[in-house]
C-alpha cells in the first residue's frame, strides 16, 4: 500500500516540474521570488534586473530562451517572449 501511495505522489509531483511559464503565471513580487519560481519550473535563470518598474528575467530551458516581465506589485507576468 505504501508503494502505491508513493507512486501516486510522484505522479502528481512530476507535472509541476514540466510546467511552462505563461501569461497566466504568478511568479512572485520580488526578483528572488521570480527567480525561485522559474527555477522550480525547470528553467535556468541567466539574468535578472529591474527595468521600467518591472522585474525582467532572462531564462533558458531545453534550448529555448526567453524573457519575462513581472509586475512587482501583483507578481503577475505582464510580458513574455520565447525565442527559438
Amino acid at each position: 500500500m505504501r508503494k502505491f501511495a508513493l507512486i501516486a505522489m510522484m505522479a502528481f509531483a512530476t507535472p509541476a516540474l514540466a510546467e511552462d511559464v505563461s501569461m497566466n503565471s504568478i511568479l512572485g513580487t520580488t526578483m528572488e521570488e521570480v527567480q525561485a519560481s522559474l527555477t522550480a519550473m525547470g528553467y535556468e535563470v541567466r539574468k535578472a534586473e529591474m527595468e521600467d518598474g518591472k522585474i525582467e528575467v532572462y531564462f533558458v530551458r531545453d534550448g529555448q530562451m526567453g524573457e519575462v516581465y513581472v509586475n512587482p506589485q501583483t507578481g503577475a507576468v505582464t510580458k513574455l517572449e520565447l525565442k527559438g
